[in-house]
């Protein structure tokens, strides 16, 4: 009778052994899993700001559009963001919009811009539209769209307007000019 209990003992101890996990295979586990979300975590978040861009790189694109629109209706600008009649709030959760009509000397050029209300990880952009009639002979509304190249927070500032030297309006250094 006693070997038969020491025979189920050691079955069971046996049996006990067999599962489970050492503690340097949940280390070596755990460690895997520390480098993969080391090696991921940076490449979602940056992911997920570009989403957050989006959203002003297509609003900013529809202002340059609706302003060219409104300059033909009304043959002006529009000085105001909400004038534009393109349906957008001029505060989201990412961006402030605004038009900035003094960005010329002259009413052939406006700003349409887009303030980053979080600087730690997106960027500014800019559109700009001018009317060009020295390089076609005729009017024309030319619009750009400018990206900083650092995340920033206030007047992005992102056009140069020259409208005086008969050149279209370009980017500032350290922006991308999106519209090429």
């Amino acid at each position: 009778m006693k070997t038969a209990f020491e025979a189920k003992l050691q079955h069971l101890v046996q049996q006990r052994q067999s599962q489970g996990f050492t503690l340097i295979e949940l280390l070596v586990v755990i460690m895997i899993i520390g480098i993969l979300s080391a090696i991921a975590l940076p490449s979602f978040l940056n992911q997920a700001s570009k989403a957050k861009e989006s959203e002003a790189t297509q609003l900013i694109g529809a202002a340059n559009r609706a302003q060219q629109a409104y300059y033909l209706e009304r043959n002006q600008f529009a000085a105001e963001f909400t004038s534009l009649g393109i349906g957008v709030k001029t505060s989201t959760n990412n961006f402030t919009y605004a038009v900035d009509t003094t960005a010329g000397s002259t009413s052939a050029i406006v700003r349409n811009v887009s303030y980053p209300r979080s600087a730690t990880a997106l960027r500014a952009y800019t559109g700009a539209v001018e009317l060009d009639n020295v390089n076609t002979g005729i009017f024309t509304a030319i619009a750009i769209l400018c990206q900083s190249q650092k995340p920033s927070v206030g007047d992005p500032a992102g056009v140069t307007p020259s409208v005086a030297t008969g050149t279209l309006s370009q980017c500032h250094t350290g922006w991308q000019d999106l519209s090429q």
